[in-house]
């Protein structure tokens, strides 16, 4: 029911980093922790470089582009070394340039309608976001029964307190949750502490 690149990680940072000089001992730190799949998302100016530096300096670390909502996004998310991308949402135009981009992507849905249509375009794994606001996992359970076929990477309103609950279903293949890896503890270069976040998440999840 899922795809092997997205199930392998049952959790996945979502990142908000102002400053990309922070990145490298970012990903050092979560990849350190079993967490090598980072999405950094584009919604600050430093995300593009985040992105190059962890690629080019972080091998084991697989960085994605997060927030990517055209083809313009895509492509210079590609061009920085991104390893996977992720929109919050889906269009034709959209699910195009991510399919062209030839990596993992996961497009975003939060009705029946977007899911069946991204079935229809070859999706297998989507993300459902937001999550919680959507319906969270009453949706979820619902649209197993319709469409068992499309698995999920909830995001939005995941925490520490629902997180399990959603990778109990049998149609979700990780969550997404910027819970992990906090935009505050970055800037702060508190990397302690977000190992500790990641390594307890991976810990349990074993």
């Amino acid at each position: 029911m899922t795809d092997e690149f997205w199930s392998n990680q049952p959790v996945i940072p979502v990142v908000v980093i102002n400053d990309a000089k922070r990145a490298v001992d970012l990903a050092h730190t979560l990849v350190a922790s079993g967490t090598k799949k980072i999405e950094i998302t584009l919604r600050t100016p430093a995300a593009l470089e985040a992105i190059s530096r962890i690629s080019a300096e972080v091998p084991d670390a697989l960085v994605g582009a997060g927030t990517v909502v055209d083809l313009q996004t895509a492509t210079r998310a590609v061009e920085a070394g991104a390893k996977f991308l992720v929109s919050p949402g889906s269009t034709k135009n959209l699910i195009d340039a991510l399919s062209g981009s030839r990596l993992p992507f996961l497009s975003g849905c939060s009705t029946l309608s977007e899911a069946l249509e991204l079935l229809e375009n070859g999706v297998s794994t989507a993300k459902f976001f937001p999550a919680v606001e959507s319906g969270g996992i009453a949706w979820l359970k619902a649209v197993s029964t319709v469409i068992p076929q499309l698995s999920f990477c909830p995001t939005g309103g995941i925490g520490l307190a629902n997180y399990k609950d959603f990778l109990a279903l049998p149609n979700v293949a990780c969550v997404g949750g910027s819970w992990i890896a906090p935009a505050k503890l970055i800037d702060e270069g508190n990397w302690e502490e977000i190992k500790k976040l990641a390594s307890n998440v991976n810990m349990e999840n074993k």
